[in-house]
């Protein structure tokens, strides 16, 4: 990062302050980064982290421990979860929401496309599904990006041989589908969350449970 951490740390707290007044967030993020001469990647990190309490308390009283999936009905937002376990994977930098959600700061929403850590992520989240042994597993990937079907094949594969209920599907728009699910959905992707009536924050759980959290940043909010 550019600028100092008591410059992000102050511009968290002025950009949390504006949203807390209800003023609308793309302003406030530019008022705020433009103030303190922020770079792309400290903007993301603030648009990535900082939220008003109100939606933060909200998406909080929504969070279940993975504990709770016991025989539940469980969606994966598929991209979503990989994305933010391969960028704690290669200590890529990570971010600690307000609302209790641990994201990535990459922005590879768009542009993702299978690495190394690829299978290495998808087997910490089967690990996990063994283990916590939800009712069945519905893995959603978009259809429009690259190697969609081929990974959500692998996946379905995958699931079979470890003998875990569920299947991995392509899908246009899977934010519609994980919208109107009935049961416990992983992801962190904050359109989707407040939508949700139970989340789990799948990904950050798993890497605090393997240990991989040393890239983790969150912004400390001053006491009044």
């Amino acid at each position: 990062m550019k600028k100092s951490w008591i410059d992000l740390q102050n511009a968290a707290e002025d950009f949390r302050f504006l949203l807390n007044r209800g003023y609308p967030r793309k302003a406030s993020l530019d008022l705020v980064g433009n103030r303190y001469t922020l770079g792309k990647a400290e903007r993301d990190l603030l648009h990535r982290g900082v939220f008003s309490d109100k939606d933060s308390n909200l998406r909080k009283r929504k969070k279940v421990s993975l504990s709770k999936i016991r025989n539940k009905a469980l969606a994966i937002d598929g991209y979503n979860i990989l994305i933010t376990i391969e960028a704690g994977l290669s200590g890529s930098p990570l971010i600690l929401g307000d609302d209790g959600f641990i994201r990535d700061i990459s922005g590879l929403s768009s542009r993702y496309k299978p690495t190394e850590l690829t299978g290495k992520a998808i087997q910490l989240i089967l690990h996990c599904l063994k283990r916590l042994k939800p009712r069945d597993t519905l893995f959603l990937f978009d259809a429009p990006m690259s190697k969609s079907g081929v990974l959500a094949k692998e996946v379905r594969e995958l699931l079979k041989n470890e003998g875990i209920q569920g299947d991995a599907q392509t899908h246009p728009y899977p934010e519609k589908i994980l919208n109107e699910f009935s049961g416990i959905i992983a992801t962190s992707d904050t359109a989707i969350l407040d939508r949700s009536r139970k989340v789990i924050d799948l990904a950050g759980e798993i890497l605090k449970g393997y240990g991989y959290l040393n890239s983790l940043i969150s912004f400390e909010r001053k006491k009044p």
